[in-house]
């Protein structure tokens, strides 16, 4: 099927062109080529044929800029050995694009269970539908003795004077696709308990260690993103001149301003992923009021943080990319409440986090020219629905990769 049309009952395109009601759009050769609405388009393209979406709604698909999923989450969710690492990993994939999603950003920290190259993770995402953006990191978690690995020396911990050697940050930089987590400002929990990272929350750095890790990315070219949490942590984040801040927990409103002023973007996870509460509706809110464009992600697989108001949950289990929609919900709810557009709220979810990953255009938005990457829902995702059983259709650069029937 080289060329084709869709209809559907509504298009959030979260472009400049909004939402087209009873819209349509033509899809040749992976790419959008149209869209607009059904009565006009159904004139140009008469010929061609026309798949009917008519009672539900069409949106880019989803996008999640913060995860885990290849590194440590297969020997968190299965008795996995060295042999069958990625064959866990792809079955996590699959459920991944499973809810929608179907560009992801994955962090690659060093995991001292797994001895595998960045190479090796590149080629275990190889004939997947997925777009999958790496970001090699180094990682230091608040053990008694806190314990650093990179992704470059693999499963080998690492004094923490290898973490600010040039030569190492170089390497670790040019191997990095995309802004995440490339380096931990404060160790973190990661997915221990209270009792067994005592020191998750201490800082690593210097601000003198992170100006220099910082020149050395721009140097190359490239942009740093940085795992952080609390307000010393986040003010030297910003100091250094770190372009994206993952976590950013517990920030103040002056720090929200400063990196409003800075052009630094913020990756929110409303689940956790740091020692502290994590991001709220209503900071997240500010952000957005302050013209920062945040993303929303998982940072899965990981527990829920407990006891805050906005997450469901009353368990400590590890939690997948099937819950985006339902921990953004809330934060979604609350732009809703402050008449923020459809599209631009749908953008926490699609277009912001893709440019954080740099590839804004390609995937993101449903506009002339971009990536076929789009769902069949029963209602606007992350909005009106939370539940992945009602995203019906995923479709991946023209290609219908999830189908669930319709009720």
């Amino acid at each position: 099927m080289s060329i084709y049309m869709i209809r559907a009952k509504k298009i959030i395109t979260v472009s400049h062109i909004g939402t087209i009601e009873d819209g349509a759009m033509v899809i040749q050769n992976e790419k959008i080529i149209e869209v607009g609405t059904w009565e006009n388009l159904r004139k140009q393209y008469s010929s061609i044929q026309v798949i009917d979406y008519t009672n539900d709604v069409v949106t880019p698909s989803l996008v999640d800029c913060h995860t885990h999923l290849l590194e440590f989450a297969p020997t968190s969710l299965y008795p996995v050995t060295s042999d069958t690492h990625f064959l866990a990993g792809k079955a996590i994939l699959l459920h991944a694009l499973s809810t929608g999603i179907t560009a992801l950003g994955e962090q690659i920290c060093g995991h001292p269970l797994g001895d595998f190259s960045i190479e090796d993770y590149r080629k275990a995402v190889h004939g997947i539908p997925l777009n999958v953006s790496f970001a090699t990191t180094s990682i230091s978690i608040g053990f008694e003795k806190i314990v650093h690995f990179t992704s470059i020396t693999q499963s080998k911990a690492v004094p923490k004077k290898d973490l600010v050697d040039p030569f190492l940050v170089r390497q670790i930089a040019k191997e990095s696709e995309y802004p995440g987590e490339n380096i931990f400002i404060n160790a973190t929990p990661a997915n221990f308990t209270k009792d067994e990272v005592p020191k998750a929350g201490e800082l690593i750095y210097t601000i003198e260690e992170m100006q220099q890790i910082v020149d050395i990315y721009h140097g190359l070219g490239k942009k740093i993103g940085a795992h952080v949490a609390g307000t010393v942590g986040i003010e030297m984040a910003l100091e250094a001149g770190v372009d994206v801040l993952h976590h950013a927990h517990s920030i103040t409103d002056e720090l929200i301003a400063r990196a409003s002023d800075q052009g630094t973007q913020i990756v929110a996870t409303p689940m956790g992923g740091t020692h502290l509460t994590p991001n709220s509706p209503e900071e997240i809110l500010k952000y957005v009021k302050a013209g920062i464009p945040v993303s929303i992600s998982t940072d899965a697989y990981l527990p829920p943080y407990p006891e805050v108001p906005w997450l469901p949950y009353e368990d400590q289990l590890l939690k997948g990319p099937d819950q985006l929609m339902l921990i953004a919900n809330p934060s979604m709810q609350v732009l809703k409440e402050n008449n923020f557009d459809e599209n631009a709220i749908l953008a926490l979810l699609t277009n912001n986090p893709a440019t954080i990953l740099g590839k804004q255009h390609q995937f993101g938005r449903l506009e002339k020219g971009l990536d076929a990457n789009f769902l069949v829902a029963e209602g606007i995702p992350g909005l009106e629905i939370t539940d992945i059983e009602k995203i019906k259709k995923v479709y991946y650069q023209g290609k219908l990769v999830i189908s669930r029937p319709f009720s």
